[in-house]
Parts: structure tokens; C-alpha cells; sequence
């Protein structure tokens, strides 16, 4: 029986893993949720799966929850990082899924580690911003770090029980998001409302933006370097615009493998959960007999600034990454706000690497004084916009 803290339930993963649960209530149980300030949505998760231990992050709406009397008698609720982080280490826990968006869920995935319990990882900017730490830690708790993003799940079945030594590239797929047809001045005029569409996943707000300039594939490129072991430069990026083929893995006598699944989340969300056993689907598959066209093309360097960055970070490595991700973040936020244009996100990002020389960091508490002083920098890049 998987025993489930689910970190961000109220998101797109979180009800995409619920989907997962109610197809499959013999073999997992939830017994822990999260979310950031939505706790209506987590009352209703609460009742409907028996879970008496809430955390809610946002003090003020986790003061709201604890007066409102909509959560089952007897629910303990958790507030703040510290609450998450305890959440996490729920001793009737033994998988942590870590979805809440952003570098919020470092800190509670290492306590999740360190209290040996496995993390199926959807926030990719977790690796991102500190790969070395959260690897070095799974490994001296022999934990398993399981792969959500679709992209990297693919990966993680292709290769399989194969020696690393077999393992010669990653290929890995992007829909291109929204702006995929699109010429660099249909991009300069675009609006919150045009890039908050992706034409085959539903997602958050922000990740449906980096969809768009294809900073997520730039993030993931990076979590791959620490999922994998390979360097950037084995990691090729191909633009597949229906989102059948999730992956691909070449290995050193020239054989690709590849992952079929339509763009649902529930196919990764659940092998993560029940990995190594495989039980039956929730939603409907992939139809053979039907026509099926698959194509494949290399991404505009050009076009996707904020992909060349990403790669020129997993290159160069050190917190760059981190840079990366922390100014990439802040800038989605402002285009969001309708604050800077579209084609800003970028040019913050890039103007917050500028910043930073190459180094490695010295601790986790560097990464993270790294994370604030790229935001302080990208907002007063975003300011200057204005």
C-alpha cells in the first residue's frame, strides 16, 4: 500500500494524481495534503479521502481553514515551510509527491529524503536550482527520486534496468508551445490571455508560459543532467508537436527507444506511484489502428532565447542554473502582471545571468542566497522595463 503526502494537491498534478488515487483506492491511500492558500479545494480533497493532516502555507488562509469547521473532526493542519517540511515527514508516509510550484518545495523534499521516504519529483525546479544537494542526499538515504514530468518519466521507462554504460543520448520532445508557428513579431505582441494556452497540456499559469518560450524545456534539460548523469551535450531537443511521444533514448549501438502516451499526466503520475508494478490505466490510450502522425523538428535557437540560456547554464553549470530559474520565474510573473511584454522574459533572464560569474556553490545555503540575489536583480531588470 503507497501511503501519500501530496504536496500542491489543489494544482494541475495534484488533480491529475487524484484521478490516479480514485482509479486505484486498493493499492493507495492518501495521508497528507498541501496547498498554498486554496483550502476550500483541500477541505473537499480532505473529506472525500479521509486525510487529517493539512498543511496550508499561507498563514492567513491556514487560519481561515482551521476556524471554517469544513475539515474532517480531528484534522491537524501545518502552516508554512516548516509545516510542509513536517508534512513531508509524516512517519505513516512512505512516497512524497513534491508539486507546488516554484523552489518552495526544496526544503520539504529533502526532509522527505532524509527521513527515507521516496519523492516522485514534478517540481523540476527543484533540481534545478540544487541537483548536486538532493541527489547526493537520495543516495546516502537510498531513497528513490522518481521522475512526474512526462518528458523525464518517459525517459526513466526507456532506460529501464540498462547499465549507464549503454546510455548514449536523451532526446527529448517539446510541444512548442502556443507560439510554435508563430514569427518573433506575432511573439512581441503577445498578451497573458495568447500565451496562457498550450495546444495539447493544461497546466498552471506559469508553466504554460515557459511552454511558450520553452523555458520548461530548458529546465528540464537541466533536472536531466541530474537524473540521468549525461552532460547538456548529450541531450538533444526536438519540437514534436502532438505530445504522443513523451521522450526517446539512444543507446550506444544507435537503438532508440521511444515512450507512447497521449498528453495525459495520469500515465507518469502513476507509474511513479506504483513503480515498479504496473496496474491498469484511468484513462483511455492510444488507439493503433487509427491514423497516427508523428512529427519531429529541431527548436529555433533564435526564436527560443530563453532555451539557448538554459542550455548555455547546464553547460556551464555551477548556480547559473539557479540563476536561471530564479530570474526566468520572476520574469513570467511580471509578464503576467502585464507588467513587462512578452519578449521581456528573456532579456530579464539573460540580463540577471550577466550578473553572476561561474561558481560552484559552496552549500545549500549559497544556492539559496544565490536563488534571492538573481530575483532581487530580475526584478529591478523588470522595473527598468516599465
Amino acid at each position: 500500500m503507497r501511503k501519500i503526502v501530496l504536496l500542491g494537491a489543489t494544482g494541475s498534478i495534484g488533480e491529475n494524481t487524484l484521478k490516479v488515487l480514485d482509479g486505484h483506492r486498493d493499492k493507495a491511500q492518501l495521508v497528507g495534503i498541501a496547498a498554498n492558500t486554496r483550502w476550500r479545494e483541500l477541505a473537499v480533497i480532505a473529506k472525500k479521502y479521509g486525510v487529517r493532516h493539512v498543511a496550508i502555507f499561507d498563514e492567513k488562509a491556514a487560519s481561515e481553514a482551521e476556524k471554517s469547521g469544513e475539515f474532517p473532526a480531528g484534522t491537524r493542519f501545518y502552516t508554512g515551510e516548516n509545516g510542509l517540511c513536517e508534512l513531508a515527514t509524516l512517519p505513516e508516509a512512505n512516497l512524497v509527491v513534491t508539486a507546488v510550484v516554484g523552489t518552495l518545495g526544496l526544503r520539504p523534499t529533502l526532509a522527505a529524503i532524509r527521513s527515507r521516504k521516496d519523492v516522485a519529483v514534478a517540481s523540476k525546479e527543484i533540481l534545478v536550482l540544487a541537483g548536486r544537494f538532493v541527489m547526493d542526499a537520495a543516495r546516502e538515504h537510498r531513497v528513490k527520486i522518481l521522475p512526474v514530468d512526462s518528458e523525464h518519466n518517459a525517459i526513466f521507462q526507456c532506460i529501464g534496468a540498462e547499465p549507464q554504460r549503454h546510455l548514449d543520448r536523451i532526446i527529448l520532445t517539446a510541444s512548442g508551445g502556443i507560439f510554435r508557428d508563430a514569427t518573433l513579431d506575432e511573439m512581441a505582441r503577445a498578451r497573458p490571455a495568447d500565451a496562457l494556452k498550450n495546444p495539447n497540456w493544461a497546466m498552471g499559469p506559469k508553466v504554460t508560459v515557459d511552454s511558450s518560450t520553452m523555458a520548461n524545456k530548458g529546465l528540464e534539460l537541466i533536472e536531466a543532467t541530474w537524473l540521468f548523469g549525461l552532460p547538456q551535450e548529450k541531450i538533444d531537443i526536438v519540437v514534436h508537436p502532438q505530445s504522443i511521444v513523451h521522450s526517446m533514448v539512444q543507446f550506444t549501438d544507435g537503438s532508440v527507444l521511444a515512450h507512447l502516451a497521449p498528453p495525459s499526466m495520469t500515465f507518469p503520475i502513476q507509474n511513479c506511484i506504483f513503480h515498479p508494478q504496473r496496474f491498469a490505466g484511468v484513462v483511455p490510450t492510444l488507439d493503433f489502428s487509427q491514423t497516427l502522425n508523428l512529427e519531429f523538428r529541431a527548436p529555433d535557437y533564435v526564436k527560443y532565447k530563453c532555451l539557448r540560456l538554459a542550455r548555455e547554464c547546464a553547460c556551464d553549470g555551477g548556480i547559473l542554473p539557479a540563476v536561471f530559474n530564479a530570474a526566468n520565474e520572476v520574469a513570467v510573473d511580471a509578464f503576467l502582471r502585464e507588467r513587462v511584454p512578452y519578449l521581456a522574459i528573456p532579456e530579464i533572464t539573460e540580463k540577471a545571468l550577466a550578473a553572476f560569474p561561474r561558481r560552484e556553490p559552496d552549500s545549500l545555503g549559497d544556492v539559496l542566497a544565490v536563488d534571492a540575489d538573481a530575483r532581487r536583480i530580475a526584478r529591478i531588470a523588470a522595473d527598468a522595463i516599465l
